[in-house]
C-alpha cells in the first residue's frame, strides 16, 4: 500500500476531538473546553455528544481551528487536556485518512468505527 501523501495546502483546517464518560469525566471535560475558549476564543466549539456518533465510540466534542493555530492549540492540549483523550487530525477531502492516517492521538488510543469512515471517504469521492 502506497501511504497517501498529500500537499500542505490539502489541509483545510483541523479538529480536535475530546473524548470523556458522561458519568465520570464530564465536569473534567466541561472544564478543558471552558480553558479552551478562554485561551482560543478563535477557536469553534462543537456540540457535546453523549452518544455515539459518527466514526466516534466514546462520548466527546470537537474543537475546529485554523491551520496556522496548530502549533499553539496542540502544543497548549499537549499539557492542559486534564487526562483526556484527545484525537487531532486535519480535515481533508478523505475522513478515514483523516482520522486513521493522519490523525495522532493525546493520550491513550481508542477504537474508532473504521467501516463508518471508509463509507463518508467514499461518499466524498463521488
Amino acid at each position: 500500500m502506497t501511504f497517501p501523501n498529500r500537499p500542505l495546502e490539502a489541509i483545510e483546517h483541523w479538529h480536535a476531538h475530546v473524548y470523556y464518560d458522561p458519568e465520570n469525566t464530564k465536569d473534567v471535560a466541561a472544564g478543558l473546553r471552558e480553558k479552551i475558549v478562554e485561551e482560543f476564543p478563535e477557536t469553534t466549539m462543537g456540540r457535546w455528544h453523549d452518544e455515539i456518533v459518527g466514526p466516534h465510540l466514546v462520548s466527546m466534542y470537537q474543537v475546529a481551528f485554523e491551520v496556522d493555530q496548530f502549533d499553539r492549540l496542540v502544543q497548549w492540549l499537549a499539557v492542559n487536556r486534564d487526562g483526556l483523550n484527545v484525537l487531532v487530525h486535519p480535515h481533508t477531502d478523505n475522513a478515514y485518512n483523516d482520522h486513521l492516517v493522519y490523525g495522532f492521538w493525546l493520550g491513550d488510543k481508542l477504537p474508532l468505527n473504521e467501516e463508518r469512515l471508509i463509507r463518508m471517504a467514499d461518499r466524498a469521492s463521488r
